[in-house]
């Protein structure tokens, strides 16, 4: 059985990400998806498993946090976040998680940990990937799949004009401005946009110094 795996779309499902996918069975999606059209593009391919992530709104209240459930004689579990994972793995098979926009894959006994990182918008310098798994007699395969950053990567802003950049976002996102809409308005980076925008949103009144901090800077 050919299983896709992937998270972190943010609304954003890449041409590379959908032909990595084609031939699959199953995808399992860990969360952050941001539109329910990007479940139906999914869907158009294979029944979907999903979870809901911390930036799903109200649109998918109808999502489940977490997941368990059998697929191709694995017992699986989702969830969005790695600290919300059973402290107790051994009675699954496979567990997916996401959030960090890392790829990370491990082992703990015959349980395989996988994030399968972000393919949605990329973040800073970090990889955009995916996972597409081979499973056949118990066994898991995992092949990794690298999505090459196209375009020239935008050089990175001095601290005091990233923080004039954080403000700049704080105050249209408070406007009702989406990333997306505040990166072409000034022609700035539209995954950093996203990246800082989700900070401000998901840490009410958290300062722009505070937004640096987090983002390790």
């Amino acid at each position: 059985m050919r299983i896709g795996v992937l998270s972190d779309t943010h609304g954003l499902l890449r041409p590379e990400a959908l032909s990595a996918l084609e031939g699959c069975e199953a995808i399992l999606h860990g969360g952050d998806i941001n539109r329910q059209d990007v479940i139906d593009a999914l869907a158009r391919i294979a029944p979907v498993h999903v979870v809901r992530g911390n930036n799903d709104r109200a649109w998918a209240e109808h999502l489940p946090m977490c997941l368990d459930f059998s697929l191709g004689g694995l017992r699986v579990y989702m969830t969005h976040k790695k600290a919300d994972l059973p402290a107790d793995l051994t009675p699954w098979d496979l567990v997916v998680y996401g959030h960090s926009h890392r790829y990370e894959e491990s082992r703990r006994g015959r349980t395989l940990l996988l994030n399968p990182g972000s393919c949605g918008p990329r973040r800073f310098n970090q990889a955009i990937t995916l996972a597409v798994l081979e499973v056949g007699d118990g066994d898991i395969r995992v092949n990794r799949i690298d999505i090459p950053h196209g375009g020239r990567t935008p050089a990175a802003p001095k601290p005091t004009d990233l923080k004039a950049q954080i403000e700049a976002v704080m105050r249209e996102t408070e406007k009702g401005r989406g990333p997306g809409e505040i990166a072409r308005r000034h022609g700035w980076d539209a995954a950093l946009m996203e990246q800082i925008a989700r900070l401000y949103v998901t840490h009410p009144g958290v300062t722009a110094d505070g937004i640096m901090g987090k983002m390790g800077l």
